[in-house]
């Protein structure tokens, strides 16, 4: 099936208009022709929806073949922003964002269960399928449609009346296509149907929001609901943005890489490259982001781990761009002085100004921002559907219908969240002044990190001491940081008279070490009914309306920052979500709520604290 033919096979423009969002699942061999046909399709039509998602599945293969420009626009700016060819969902946005094109790649009968969103239209190709294909994929697409959602499958003539009663089961209506090899119906189940239900917009078109805390986490979030039409209300403790861990000098950004892709691996990975796709607009409306542009090297912890490492990369052909192994000699020429040992360099990784970059995505937002800042958020309640903050004088400070606890450590207190789930972690940081570094040619990470800033001067750090809450630098955190970069950089000279200050700051970690992100469980409702959920999946717990989380980054809120704000923002507008469902599961806050339930540690007849800190 062609693309061309996407459109008037699910009476498109006509059934998108008037809509907020409208997205399309595209199943065929040729996803890059059918976007590009929606696209052009979206861009002709006047009274167009607000946003297209198209969500189309393609093989890792086709990563190797971005889409030819014969001298279309849309076609050179498809193929400007083809990603990496590196599994999971890839999202690419067009128009100012109102156009996004999500890549899943990977297996179909993979990929198809880890998405999550709502279909308006499911379009496939499956002429070479069987019964036993046709049965499974039918049901996969019963499982993403939404309500009156159109279905138009390619398949052979043989295996025609076989979709028809494979999609009849599965709850579509089918009808005459007018083609002999397509078969086309309409959702309409006549069972209640149990799934995925994002939020509907309001009929009034009234889009408000609060977000506490105006750190990487914050910002983030702000620029991405006001990108969406969102008037936000943005509040911090401090008199100015990024003034916790986001007020550091520099920060690094990169992936992980590991013998196995794991869901840390996955999840920093999908981060990693969510951040460059956001950051690249920044950069290109003339923000200085402060980012270098010579790569990242990680100096692993043994030569085991270094050799491990590169068969690792080998094993998972990963590209050179994403990630190259590197012996203890090359590491050495890479960094411009000796290292210890052998490791790994991230090409399009490296060191940027975290406040820099909240101040771009601020501005960005500021004709559908108010900023109160100096104000710190003693509770929140909620009343008449509306989410309110207040100080610790009892007083109002705003009110909207969602809200984001976006303010790390605090956040856990302001939700009420079960179990203490979250604790602070002191970072210090020492700052260098000496001609003996102005030999390291790029950001080092491993056991430390250090990171030249230009004009001799070199940032180095940073201690990780678990609930230390004492904000002024000490002598034992300069010389903790000084030992693991000599550790891992020999060659360097290191003395106390080279330490020219340096600065704290406290990060929010879990006892996963993996970030809160999304919406928060209703755990008053969930404690009554603890014995009903003791088997529960996140789709099983009450949820919080309006009321989520992007916070506990510790010290990868560079990585992560810009994918929380994306996920946050689609599960609020019901959008196809950024992430795989396993992954989105993986930073649930609600998480640790469910463990517990699983094993019985609730009790239902114990109140839990309401959500009003």
């Amino acid at each position: 099936m062609t693309g061309p033919s996407l459109l008037p096979s699910h009476d498109l423009p006509a059934r998108w208009r008037g809509r907020r969002v409208f997205t399309v699942v595209d199943l065929t061999f040729t996803p890059c022709k059918s976007f590009l046909a929606a696209w052009q399709g979206w861009l002709d039509d006047e009274a167009r929806c607000e946003r297209l998602h198209v969500v189309a599945v393609a093989p890792l293969a086709a990563l190797d073949h971005p889409p030819a420009n014969t001298g279309s626009p849309l076609e050179a700016e498809l193929q400007r922003a083809w990603p990496m060819r590196v599994p999971g969902l890839h999202r690419l946005e067009f128009a100012d964002g109102r156009v996004v094109l999500t890549l899943a790649v990977g297996e179909r009968q993979e990929m198809l269960p880890k998405l999550w969103l709502r279909a308006d239209a499911l379009h496939a190709d499956a002429s070479d399928a069987d019964v036993r294909d046709a049965r499974t994929l039918c049901k996969s697409l019963a499982r993403l449609a939404s309500d009156d959602a159109t279905v138009c499958i390619n398949a052979s003539v043989d295996i025609h009346a076989t979709f028809e009663r494979a999609l009849k089961a599965a709850g579509f209506v089918c009808h005459a296509s007018g083609a002999s090899q397509q078969v086309k119906g309409r959702f309409a189940p006549r069972w209640r149907v149990r799934r995925h239900e994002p939020p509907l917009p309001d009929g009034d078109g009234a889009r408000e929001a609060i977000v506490i805390g105006a750190g990487l986490a914050g910002c983030a979030v702000t620029s991405r609901l006001t990108a969406r039409g969102f008037r936000v209300t943005l509040i911090d403790r401090h008199e100015q943005p990024a003034r916790d861990a986001s007020g550091n000098p520099a920060g690094v950004f990169h992936p992980i890489v590991w013998r196995d892709d794991s869901v840390a691996a996955r999840l920093t990975r999908a981060g990693f490259l969510h951040a460059l796709q956001r950051w690249r607009p920044l950069e290109h409306a003339g923000h200085d982001l402060r980012r270098s542009s010579a790569g990242l090297l990680q100096i692993a912890d043994t030569p085991a781990d270094a050799e491990a490492l590169a068969a690792a990369i080998a094993r998972f052909a990963y590209p050179s761009e994403y990630v190259q192994p590197m012996t203890r000699s090359a590491a050495s020429r890479m960094a411009g002085v000796e290292v210890a040992r052998g490791g790994w360099f991230f090409p399009q990784g490296g060191a940027i100004s975290p406040a820099a970059l909240c101040a771009a995505q601020l501005a960005g937002s500021a004709a559908q921002m108010v900023m109160r800042m100096n104000i710190e958020v003693a509770r929140i309640a909620r009343e008449d559907g509306l989410w309110r903050a207040f100080d610790s004088s009892g007083n109002e400070i705003a009110r909207a219908p969602a809200m984001i606890l976006a303010n790390a450590r605090d956040a856990a207190r302001l939700a009420g969240l079960h179990g203490q789930p979250t604790r602070i972690v002191r970072g210090q940081l020492s700052m260098l002044e000496s001609a003996d570094f102005d030999a390291l040619r790029v950001p080092v990470i491993g056991e430390g990190y250090a990171v030249p800033l230009g004009a001799g001067s070199t940032l180095i750090g940073a201690t990780y001491d678990i609930d230390d809450p004492d904000p002024e630098l000490n002598a034992e955190g300069h010389v903790e940081n000084r030992e693991r970069v000599a550790g891992m950089l020999p060659g360097l000279r290191f003395t106390e008279d080279t330490v020219r200050g340096g600065r704290v700051a406290f990060r929010c970690v879990t006892s996963d070490r993996m970030p809160m992100i999304g919406q928060f469980a209703d755990e008053a409702a969930a404690r009554r009914d603890a014995r009903r959920l003791s088997g529960a999946w996140p789709l099983d717990l009450p949820r919080m309306p309006g009321l989520y989380g992007a916070f506990a980054f510790g010290s990868r809120g560079l990585i992560w920052a810009s994918l929380a704000a994306e996920l946050v923002a689609a599960q609020i507008e019901g959008e196809p979500w950024p992430i795989e469902r396993d992954l989105a599961e993986a930073v649930d806050p609600a998480r640790f709520l469910l463990r517990a339930l699983r094993h019985g540690e609730i009790d239902p007849d114990e109140l839990s604290p309401p959500v009003c800190g």
